[in-house]
Order: structure tokens, then C-alpha cells, then sequence
């Protein structure tokens, strides 16, 4: 999924995760939870958070299980000032303790087992010092988008990208199916990304087999309060002083 063409393209497709609204709400709301401590990013990818976060004078280290991702990083930032482990989020070790353990923009979703899922939610416990806390960024299945019989669901459609979901609520499996156009001459490139995703009750109970509690839910970076209606949530667990 991760290869070395779909690397050096992220970070000029993702222009709207990478804008200064998004990042500085994003790298504010990490920051403060993080305080005098340690940051530790599961799936780093090219450091769009990681990086900006290191630069507001919080210690980052990454894990990463893409090689190609990671080199981008490094292009960024040398491996003394961001170090990046290589490997999967789920099992891979880095020493030390941290503050904060995080994973956004619905990474968490590309382990397509529950048990994978559980294993994240031990891995970062093991990684957090007594009182630091685990932040997942992950949007809410759009199920209620789906009349009886219908399997898809568009979530961009514009000049130069469609993007639709089709959804298997048996397995829990989301498939994100991508167009986006190449250069002008017209054609597209077709993508697909396969993901499980979880409630946030489901999420709360793996956090419960980690041994960690929830400190608090909510819409976005910006702190406004999750509904019904929001289509994503940041969830921050915390562990047991």
C-alpha cells in the first residue's frame, strides 16, 4: 500500500491534512497532552504531524512500517533529531517511556483484525509511563449513509479526485476506493486502500484490555464536543498512575 511511487505522491495529496488550520490544532492538542515528556507516533508515515510537533519542542519518536514513508521523513529532519524505528505498530518496540502515544488520521484502521487492533492498544501502553495517555484520530463508520441494498457511499467527488467507501458491516472491512487525475490529459489513477474499522465503544474496550481508561472524546483537534453527527472523533485513553 505504502510503496515508494504512493510515498514521494502523500504529501502533495494530503494539502488539506497539511494546512496550517489542521496541523496547528492537531500539533496544539498533542503538545499540551504530551507536557515535559516523550512523544511516541505509531505509523509516522513522511512526519506530517511528527515533525511539526518536534519543532514545538516535544520529543518525537516514530514507528514506522514502511520503509519508502520513513525516507520522505528523513528528507525532512535527521534521524538524531526524530528518530524512526521501522516496523509494525502493533508489536514493534522503541526504548524507553513516553507521555504520549499517538496515531491519526485513521491509521489504526489499516490492521484488519480486532486482535491486531488489541495488540495496538497493548503495544502503546507498554510504551506510556504511569499517567500518559493514547490518542487515536478515527472517523465514524458511515453506515447510516446506507439505504437497504446499497453498498457505497462517495465521500469526495471533485475536479480532480473520486473517492467512494464500499462497506461490509458483517466483517467490519471498509474498502476507500480512489480516482484522481494525473497531470491534463485527462487520465486517472485508481487506488484502493483496504481498512477495519471500529465504534468508539469498541475502541474503548480495547483500551480496557490494555489496562488503560478513557480521559475524554471528542470531534476534533479543536476540543468541539462528539455527537451523533460527527463524522470522526479523537479519543484519548489514559494509563493508571
Amino acid at each position: 500500500m505504502w510503496g515508494r511511487d504512493a510515498a514521494e505522491r502523500y504529501d502533495a495529496e494530503e494539502t488539506e491534512m497539511t494546512s496550517a488550520p489542521v496541523l496547528g490544532a492537531t500539533v496544539g492538542f498533542l503538545a499540551e497532552l504530551a507536557g515535559d515528556g516523550r512523544a511516541l507516533e505509531f505509523a509516522i508515515g513522511t512526519g506530517r504531524v511528527g515533525v511539526p510537533l518536534r519543532e514545538r519542542g516535544v520529543p518525537v519518536t516514530g514507528i514506522e512500517l514502511s520503509e519508502h514513508m520513513a525516507a520522505v521523513l528523513r528528507r525532512k529532519v535527521d534521524e538524531d533529531t526524530l528518530p524512526v524505528v521501522i516496523g509494525d505498530m502493533a508489536t514493534t518496540v522503541v526504548p524507553g517511556e513516553f507521555s504520549l502515544v499517538y496515531l491519526v488520521y485513521n491509521t489504526v484502521s489499516n490492521l484488519l483484525t480486532q486482535d491486531e487492533q488489541v495488540e495496538c492498544f497493548r503495544n502503546a501502553a507498554r510504551h506510556l509511563r504511569p499517567g500518559g495517555r493514547f490518542v487515536v484520530e478515527l472517523g465514524v463508520p458511515p453506515l447510516r449513509f446506507l439505504p437497504p441494498g446499497q453498498v457505497a457511499v462517495p465521500f469526495d467527488v471533485s475536479e480532480r479526485h473520486l473517492g467512494f467507501d464500499t462497506i461490509d458491516p458483517v466483517e467490519q472491512i471498509l474498502v476507500s476506493h480512489h480516482f484522481t487525475r494525473d497531470g491534463e490529459d485527462g487520465r486517472y489513477r485508481r487506488g484502493a486502500s483496504r481498512h477495519r474499522y471500529a465504534w468508539p465503544a469498541e475502541l474503548d474496550l480495547m483500551a480496557r484490555i490494555a489496562g488503560l481508561e478513557r480521559d475524554r472524546r471528542v470531534a476534533d483537534w479543536d476540543g468541539a464536543p462528539f455527537t451523533q453527527d460527527s463524522p470522526k472523533h479523537i479519543s484519548v485513553w489514559r494509563k493508571s498512575a
